[in-house]
């Protein structure tokens, strides 16, 4: 039985981290935003 509480708790220890990192990417570091236009071969468009 301590094995498996050893076992839950790290797996909630790596989860812990993992949704950290996530939250301090998503806090500070925000993309540049940038407009950005693609041709798209093959397409009429009709006027």
């Amino acid at each position: 039985m301590p094995s498996l509480f050893r076992f839950v708790f790290l797996v909630s220890v790596i989860v812990g981290i993992g949704y950290a990192s996530l939250y301090i990417l998503d806090k500070y570091f925000e993309p540049v935003a940038k407009e950005t236009t693609h041709t798209v071969t093959g397409v009429k468009i009709r006027r």
